[in-house]
């Protein structure tokens, strides 16, 4: 097994670099079918979510903008339950098809935030799209459209996701050993 030390925490791979990209892939595949002949914004949201929406966008075969928002919410190795919107959207997003692009959703309460906000920009409809979610986690009611890959309700870091802001760089991902 291969670990990782980032911080103070020990992190064993759990899914493989090979593994995200073809579940990227497959994400792609679909978005490409089921958004075609529509005017498309891709919102992705930072920090984390900046390596799934590249190589994602990568794959878009599609009218599309791309653009991003930055919230935050975690605090260490947890959710603080509280979101502070940080940059907010700069794009005309009335009319077009929003498909927000998150790192991870567990609880769900970032997500929910940003579609509270996001429905006073009048969007003809909103999707969402997700690297890594965690069922167990979540709290919320909103349809998640789009899923690359379920994962327990576990710490993980790595392809773009942080441990008090270090680990994003791996270019795999790492669960919190216990």
């Amino acid at each position: 097994m291969e670990t990782v030390q980032v911080l103070d925490k020990t992190f064993t791979k759990s899914i493989s670099h090979e593994q995200i990209q073809e579940a990227i892939s497959r994400l792609a595949d679909q978005m490409n079918k089921d958004l075609a002949g529509k005017d498309v914004i891709f919102l992705g949201i930072l920090n984390g979510a900046f390596l799934f929406a590249a190589d994602l966008f990568k794959l878009i075969d599609l009218k599309a903008q791309i653009t991003f928002l930055k919230v935050a919410s975690y605090q260490g190795t947890s959710s603080s339950g509280k979101v502070k919107r940080l940059i907010g959207v700069n794009e005309d997003i009335e009319n077009k098809t929003v498909v927000i692009l998150e790192d991870i959703i567990d609880s769900g309460i970032t997500v929910d935030y940003i579609l509270k906000q996001l429905k006073g920009y009048e969007p003809k409809e909103i999707k969402i799209a997700t690297l890594m979610f965690k069922p167990e986690a979540f709290v919320k009611d909103f349809k998640i459209d789009y899923v690359a890959i379920e994962i327990p309700n576990e710490f993980i870091v790595g392809y773009g996701l942080d441990y008090d802001g270090y680990g994003r760089n791996l270019k795999d991902i790492y669960t919190l050993l216990k």
